[in-house]
């Protein structure tokens, strides 16, 4: 796809847009996003995903605060901190017309996407967003890789993490190694699904951090700290950790910090869904983080677990379609599916425990009523 900048307009420096008196600005119509009643977030209902891509009206929304509005005339980029050798800084025009252009395609899901299944699975509700299937979305991401905006500055020789932080209220930020900041799919991306960047997915600028938990993949970048020390922020030390028993604190972090992602499979099908005793095609998504989805299975109600047909090209950082055919019987029934990826890791029959409820990851026994036949 070729992105176009012609579509986009904006007013104002850094500010919250008032649209309708929401947090965001793109529609969000129940028949196709699930709102989570915080007013920031929207999940997209897995029963209207149409492709491998998910369009860019229904890709769900996370943010920490309502959606600022960024002026791409006056706005910039810096890259700065003890880890570089000169600090930088990069105009919107910059991004565009200095720098060769990459296009990859990554999924983004959030670390508690579920968490309202996970609650029912452990028989408590957890706090924070309230998650249910939706919070996860794939989409092709055009801009510059992150390392060719670094490089300029010169990273010292001790340099060792890397902190994009956003201009949104609260200037969300979350540190990544420099490894993953160099990795050649690691991007600073412009345009989503060969259109500008909207407001509500991280205008001018984001980044997209493959395979990781969409907490790293900060939105509306205006700043990038190189630095020579480990760095805290609430993001790595309090939220987007795994606290609890079994996991203990790891220096100022509560627990072990959430970086790639589990293997975990979704149903394109309404929660319960309702189907007619019909022959059927069931489909649905896997995805494994930074490694590749290689086998899907699913079960109905106590029968064998048998292979799904995987549908799409199997890619790190990018989820899979798969289908099988069913020809069901009227009442009640669970189907279940589970994927594993090419490190032999499946997805287990319980999740684990968490205090913030992240990483729901265990096997679903989706319900589904079958009707009888018209």
């Amino acid at each position: 796809m070729t992105a176009s900048r012609s579509a986009q307009t904006t007013t104002g420096a850094t500010s919250a847009i008032d649209h309708d008196g929401r947090g965001v600005v793109k529609p969000t119509p129940a028949e196709v996003m699930e709102d989570t009643g915080s007013g920031l977030d929207y999940g997209v209902r897995p029963d209207r995903m149409p492709g491998l891509l998910t369009p860019t009206d229904r890709f769900y929304i996370r943010s920490h605060a309502p959606t600022p509005r960024v002026d791409a005339a006056t706005w910039t980029l810096r890259v700065e901190g003890s880890g570089v050798h000169e600090p930088v800084s990069y105009s919107y025009d910059d991004l565009w017309n200095r720098f060769p252009h990459v296009s990859v395609v990554r999924t983004i899901e959030c670390a508690g996407n579920r968490r309202v299944l996970f609650g029912e699975e452990v028989g408590r509700p957890f706090a924070g967003t309230q998650w249910a299937r939706g919070a996860i979305g794939t989409a092709e991401w055009t801009g510059v890789r992150l390392r060719d905006l670094l490089e300029p500055a010169g990273i010292t020789p001790k340099a060792r993490e890397v902190m994009p932080e956003g201009l949104d209220e609260i200037r969300a930020r979350r540190p990544l190694p420099l490894d993953k900041a160099w990795a050649d799919d690691t991007v600073v991306a412009l345009a989503m699904n060969g259109e500008v960047l909207p407001p509500d997915h991280g205008f001018p600028a984001r980044l997209v951090v493959s395979g990781w938990l969409g907490a790293a993949s900060i939105k509306w970048l205006g700043r990038i700290e190189v630095s020579e020390e480990p760095l805290y922020v609430p993001w790595n030390t309090v939220d987007y950790v795994l606290i609890g028993p079994d996991f203990p604190a790891e220096g100022p972090a509560r627990g072990p910090v959430i970086t790639e992602l589990p293997v975990a499979s979704l149903v394109e099908l309404p929660w319960p869904a309702r189907l007619r005793a019909e022959p059927q095609v069931i489909r649905g998504r896997a995805f494994a983080g930074e490694n590749r989805v290689a086998r899907v299975e699913y079960r109905i109600d106590d029968g064998p677990w048998q292979d799904a047909a995987i549908e799409s090209p199997t890619t790190p950082g990018v989820w899979v379609r798969w289908q099988f055919r069913w020809d069901p019987e009227p009442g009640e029934h669970a189907l279940r599916v589970r994927a594993t990826d090419d490190k032999r890791n499946t997805q287990p029959e319980f999740s684990t425990r968490n205090e913030l409820g992240y990483l729901q990851t265990s096997v679903l026994a989706h319900p589904v009523r079958v009707e009888p036949a018209r």
